[in-house]
């Protein structure tokens, strides 16, 4: 028999080990467990739009970051076709954007778990929810080689994305769901410098997108839609290029550069899950997923360890039940993120914009307010139902005319 720890975090990236982190900082016992060791990869955009540099500025970890030397990126292009919209993704919070390896933001939470007292244990594979009288309890697992532990807590934190091991035990109620929208492929390349920008391009059925990351490299990721998913993976590489290839000029570019590492991709589902039940709490994609195209992801899951942590830290201090403090937890999530869900779907589709958005769009084209506007939607700074409300409607075209 283990410890009785005030929290297991299941998975110890973006969302586990901040959250980890932010409950040692109040001085609870936490253990963190990962299946992977650190550094390593996982797939990703890299992106942190300004909201999520806000957090690791809060917490300490902005400095880290930019030591890293990954480069800032302060302007977001959107091509088109006819026009490019160009816009900054300036917040309250940061001027600029960056998209750092996994391999390096990951080991980067880690440590800060770590140093923060959190017990972390990588190489850790859960094999078993432990559920007493329908209350999450605990979990048993094994290190890599080692017997079988069993170890229990207060409350289990699922943090361990789409296919998690927490969520699958406890069945949490799906709402809001949508099938996969799109697929996309990505790899890096050298010798293709990007000038503090953020490239996205976009054409009927088609979409790809560049941005820096470390080591001089560039992200280029190339998506079509769902219904081409198996069709395409068995050639890749090929289908890759054909995406890049509606565009000519970027085409050129990357004829210039080196690709340096193999494909990685996927296709996801886009949903909510109820993030909280009996002993259990989920955080980052293991509780709300949407389309990558946004690349909101990193900013969701650093946002939902700081709103879970808040949360139960209010029901282990005795200050609200867990099920009050918890579900206001789901509603501030639901509530913050389900314009831009939607939003993020329409773009994956991948469907030429309707008329309406089409004349809308051209009206932004060359109004910088309105660029930097659309660009802060992309980058979860302002909501879609704020640039995308009457008034603000009324005044973009009111400025083209």
């Amino acid at each position: 028999m283990g410890k009785q720890y005030d929290a297991i975090v299941v998975g110890a990236r973006c969302a586990g080990s901040p959250t980890a982190m932010l409950l040692a900082r109040k001085g609870y016992r936490v253990l963190a467990v990962d299946r992977a060791a650190f550094p390593s990869d996982t797939i990703s955009t890299h992106l942190i739009h300004p909201p999520g540099l806000g957090a690791l500025k809060r917490w300490g970890l902005f400095d880290h970051v930019v030591a890293t030397g990954c480069p800032p990126i302060d302007t977001y292009a959107f091509d088109f076709g006819p026009f490019t919209i160009e816009g900054s993704p300036a917040g309250p919070d940061s001027p600029v954007s960056y998209a750092p390896r996994r391999t390096v933001l990951d080991k980067l939470l880690v440590d800060a778990a770590s140093a923060a007292g959190a017990e972390v244990r990588e190489g850790f594979t859960v094999e078993e929810v432990l559920v007493d009288d329908g209350r999450v309890t605990g979990i048993r697992g094994h290190g890599r080689g080692g017997s079988p532990v069993t170890e229990r807590a207060r409350v289990v934190v699922g943090a361990d994305g789409l296919n998690s091991t927490l969520a699958r035990a406890v069945h949490p109620e799906q709402y809001d769901e949508k099938s996969p929208l799109l697929a996309g492929y990505y790899t890096y390349w050298s010798g293709l410098p990007m000038n503090g920008r953020s490239e996205v391009f976009v054409r009927p059925y088609y979409s790809f997108a560049a941005w820096p990351t470390n080591d001089d490299r560039t992200l280029v990721i190339a998506g079509w839609q769902y219904k081409e998913f198996e069709a395409n993976k068995s050639d890749i590489e090929g289908n890759y290029h054909k995406v890049i290839d509606l565009v000519p000029s970027f085409a050129e570019r990357l004829r210039g550069a080196r690709r340096e590492e193999r494909f990685v991709g996927m296709a996801v589902p886009n949903y909510f899950r109820k993030p909280f039940g009996p002993g259990w709490a989920l955080v980052g994609d293991a509780g709300y997923n949407k389309d990558f195209i946004t690349a909101q992801g990193i900013q969701d899951a650093f946002r939902d360890a700081e709103q879970c942590v808040a949360a139960l830290d209010e029901s282990f201090s005795g200050k609200r039940s867990f099920d009050a403090a918890m579900a206001d937890y789901q509603s501030t999530r639901d509530r913050h993120v389900l314009a831009l869900y939607e939003f993020t779907a329409q773009l994956a589709s991948l469907e030429p914009p309707p008329p309406e958005l089409q004349k809308l769009l051209g009206a932004v084209h060359g109004n910088q307010r309105a660029m930097d506007g659309f660009a802060r939607v992309s980058a979860g700074v302002t909501s879609p139902a704020e640039f995308f409300a009457e008034e603000n409607v009324k005044r973009i075209f009111a400025a083209a005319r």
